[in-house]
């Protein structure tokens, strides 16, 4: 019997990804270990390991299919002794098309209730396989029903509140259906997924106007979940600071100078890193994220970094970050930054952290308010350093280099006193960066 090669789970929350690239072709020897394929998440592309040894049979998913679901049968290996021609057509009837999800004709369908794949206006509904099992049981049509999951995808509890709304049956009009999405009982779908109906609506404000549909790739779904989600849901408030540069900048061309032999050049950047994962140790109970129904307190210092790229952006996160020199954080951010533009990150260095930073200082900003990176408690907006006139010591007016920073801080994990602590030490370790080394 030919061995089933399924879609993998790339990272804890992929539940569907493009089949990119396949490396291989129907009869290739593959050994063990050996990459086949490349696969696209919303977040990186990523090689894909043979786990098995064999002859590759049918390539049922061809390559470019997007939104192909985890678990789908994509190909077959062909174990001693087997033929491609004895497999091909079982291959071909595998219920794993990737363009959609297969469901019964309407024809057969007629009979009984079976969950829509499909809203009344033909667009293609998602759903997990345990929601539209749990729909089926109780004849919900899942065209009706509103997704809370991610990229708007209908999730078990999804399900079971439309069952508790009293939603109407598979069978249902489409104006029950409509209704059925209005019942309070289930959970409104997340703004960046409009309706068809309000796409041709916003298409009809701007008809004759010159412009450019540009359709969502998996990354900008995801963060336009994620957004909405943080700015809906995580009660945010923000502490702000000026901090002064002059003796970091001055440290700064110090170490540099000192390290130009090694081809190590330190930025303002990773002094705030650094800082930012003392501070954490400073104040322990701000290194915490929101668990839902608790909270988990962290012990190490795993501060996550904003990377802007083509279409989106990447948080890598750097581990351990108090216990690093500041050229290891350096070579370490460098690294995550270039892999992070070409993708290539794997989804354990993007996940995690309890704390994230956003420089814009670079792109001439002075302030601005950051929006919190779900789980994490916090993140540090940063803005540039520019000369400003300030009160010295002695009363008399003086040019330094300023910099503002806008703590953003979630009001369940940390309150203001908690909050203005920790960016007491970040101000306290940027303004004397001596103490970064102690």
């Amino acid at each position: 019997m030919p061995i089933e090669i399924l879609m993998p789970a790339l990272s804890p929350t992929m539940e569907e990804g493009t089949l990119a690239k396949w490396l291989v072709k129907e009869g290739d020897e593959v050994q063990s270990g050996d990459v086949i394929a490349e696969i696209e998440t919303d977040k990186a592309t990523m090689e894909f390991e043979a786990v098995d040894e064999g002859i590759m049979g049918p390539l049922v998913v061809p390559e470019g299919t997007e939104g192909v679901q985890v678990n789908t049968v994509i190909a077959l290996m062909l174990e001693e002794g087997e033929d491609a021609s004895d497999v091909s057509a079982p291959a071909a009837a595998q219920p794993a098309a990737p363009a959609a999800p297969v469901e019964a004709s309407p024809a057969s369908a007629a009979p009984q209730a079976v969950p829509s794949s499909q809203a009344a206006d033909g667009s293609r509904v998602f759903a997990s396989p345990l929601a539209r099992r749990i729909a089926a049981d109780a004849q919900i049509d899942l065209s009706a029903v509103a997704g809370t999951g991610p990229r708007g995808r209908i999730v078990k509890k999804d399900v079971e509140a439309a069952i508790a709304g009293g939603t109407a049956q598979a069978a249902a009009s489409a104006p029950a259906a409509a209704a059925v999405s209005a019942s309070p009982a289930a959970a409104p779908a997340p703004a960046f997924m409009a309706q068809s109906a309000d796409a041709a609506s916003v298409a009809r404000m701007y008809e004759g106007r010159d412009y450019e549909e540009i359709p969502l790739d998996g990354m900008r779904k995801t963060i336009a979940a994620r957004l909405t989600e943080a700015k809906q849901t995580i009660p945010h408030f923000y502490l702000r600071r000026d901090i002064r540069l002059d003796a970091l900048l001055k440290f700064r061309a110090d170490l540099n100078s000192q390290l130009e032999s090694r081809g190590v050049k330190l930025s303002v950047n990773d002094f705030i890193i650094k800082a930012c994962a003392l501070a954490l140790q400073a104040a322990p109970d701000a290194n915490a994220v929101w668990a839902g129904d608790r909270m988990l307190k962290l012990k190490p210092s795993d501060v996550a970094v904003a990377v802007a790229i083509e279409g989106g952006l990447f948080t890598p996160v750097l581990k351990d970050a108090e216990t690093k020199t500041l050229s290891t954080l350096s070579a370490e951010m460098k690294d995550l930054a270039t892999r992070a533009r070409d993708r290539k990150l794997a989804p354990h260095e993007y996940q995690g952290g309890s704390f994230a930073i956003s420089n814009l200082g670079m792109f001439g900003i002075d302030n601005f308010d950051a929006v919190i990176n779900p789980p994490h408690g916090a993140i540090l907006a940063v803005g540039a350093g520019v000369k400003k006139p300030v009160v010295g010591k002695d009363g008399t007016l003086e040019a330094a280099t300023v910099m503002s920073v806008t703590l953003s801080v979630d009001h369940r994990v940390i309150d203001g006193a908690l909050g203005a602590e920790l960016l007491k030490h970040i101000v306290d370790y940027l303004e004397n960066p001596m103490s970064m080394l102690v």
